[in-house]
């Protein structure tokens, strides 16, 4: 019986994409970010139609939302919550498994014109609790209690789904609904408490390298418990009364809060290595999002609801887990923890699609192509992570292959 996780590995002789959880949770997230918004952007103009029952903002905005972000979470905590617990990692076929039940979840969503909206929500619901099931085992073996605020968000996640379906139902414009709020906002909160331990980790370990000179604050001292109280007090408020003023005052309190955090953590100083840049500028988007919502809400005229709300899908959320994507396959291939030039250009892509549709807010008389731009710049972000990892994530290292 395999005692290690590196010994977990070694004996699984098949597809090298199960030989670890972030290898088909990670190329599956980005080959589905990259399609779903190469079928989004003809769907805006109305060129094509989904045999779905979500409306075509609804579709879109659950599938970026809980199948690509869930996709990645899955593979970043399958991956972590086995150094969080020293318990064995999933591998092969039960790994398939909770991949393919994924996978199930974004076909039906996709055709769920043809299907009662309970089916629908059955097959997309199934994913998310066998994997918080899988998580809540690991953690309680493991005695891991410090991570269960981690499996906690995971329900809450799981919870939103479950209200957005609901809501796309009872015929409610669920992408403006209080599931895709509380479902945001539970994703916001994982960059916040996990961002929030990994920013400032990887900052200083790299530093220290480097050389003397100011480290990042170690994470979780009392300034940051109550900027993430803050935060979470915030998030709560725009979930229930997204337009009140004191929504508003809220969440500029805790964008300013979470600046003061980010300042914190010396980002200044790693701008020779965009592997650790591109950490604390995606975590800028946090705080950005909170106070464009805020002044939004506040002073309304800016950027519009959605083009502010879009600094944390697309910019927070969307660069955040680029960046763990592509240092986390790195590592766990054995490759150097630097960033070539493929990977600066998807981090720039990213960017560039988040920027874009934030833009397309503030001038609407050019939104039809600044969408257009958004879209293509987010296809070039996951097309060309899918290219450029693709080959790390479906092959194994030579060592594994003798």
């Amino acid at each position: 019986m395999a005692a290690t996780t590196a010994e977990r590995m070694r004996a699984w002789t098949g597809p090298a994409i199960l030989a670890y959880g972030f290898r088909p949770f990670f190329f599956g997230a980005a080959v589905w970010a990259a399609l779903a918004m190469a079928l989004w952007v003809p769907m805006l103009t109305g060129q094509l139609s989904l045999p779905s029952a979500f409306d075509p903002v609804s579709w879109h905005a659950h599938e970026f939302l809980y199948g690509y972000l869930g996709a990645v979470v899955a593979g970043f905590l399958l991956t972590a919550v086995p150094n969080w617990t020293g318990r064995l990692p999933i591998v092969g076929w039960p790994l398939g498994a909770l991949a393919v039940l994924w996978l199930a979840g974004r076909v039906a969503v996709a055709v769920s014109g043809g299907l009662s909206p309970l089916v629908v929500a059955v097959i997309d619901l199934a994913f998310p609790v066998v994997f918080a099931l899988i998580l809540l085992r690991e953690i309680v073996a493991g005695r891991n209690w410090r991570n269960l605020i981690v499996l906690g968000l995971l329900a809450v996640f799981a919870l939103s789904n479950v209200l957005f379906h609901w809501e796309a139902a009872q015929g409610g414009y669920a992408a403006q609904g209080h599931g895709l709020r509380l479902g945001l906002g539970a994703g916001v909160m994982m960059i916040a408490v996990v961002g929030g331990r990994v920013v400032p980790s990887f900052t200083r370990n790299w530093l220290v390298r480097r050389g003397p000179g100011r480290l990042p604050v170690p994470p979780m001292q009392r300034f940051d418990k109550l900027a993430l109280l803050a935060l979470l007090a915030a998030l709560l408020a725009w979930v229930a009364d997204p337009v009140h003023a004191a929504t508003g005052g809220m969440l500029l309190l805790a964008g300013g809060m979470h600046v003061g955090r980010l300042a914190r953590w010396s980002g200044e100083r790693t701008l020779a290595e965009p592997l650790v840049t591109v950490l604390h500028v995606a975590y800028a988007f946090l705080p950005l999002g909170a106070l464009a919502l805020g002044a939004e809400i506040l002073m309304p005229g800016g950027l519009g609801m959605a083009g502010a709300q879009h600094l944390w899908m697309a910019g927070a959320i969307g660069l955040m887990t680029l960046a763990v994507m592509t240092r986390a396959t790195l590592g766990h291939t054995g490759r150097a923890l630097s960033a070539g030039g493929g990977t600066v250009a998807i981090y720039g892509a990213i960017m560039l699609a988040a920027l874009s549709r934030v833009a397309a807010g503030v001038w609407p008389e050019h939104a039809a192509w600044l969408h257009g731009l958004s879209g293509l710049a987010w296809i070039a972000a996951f097309g060309g992570f899918a290219v450029v990892y693709g080959r790390l994530l479906l092959r194994l290292p030579a060592a594994k292959r003798v």
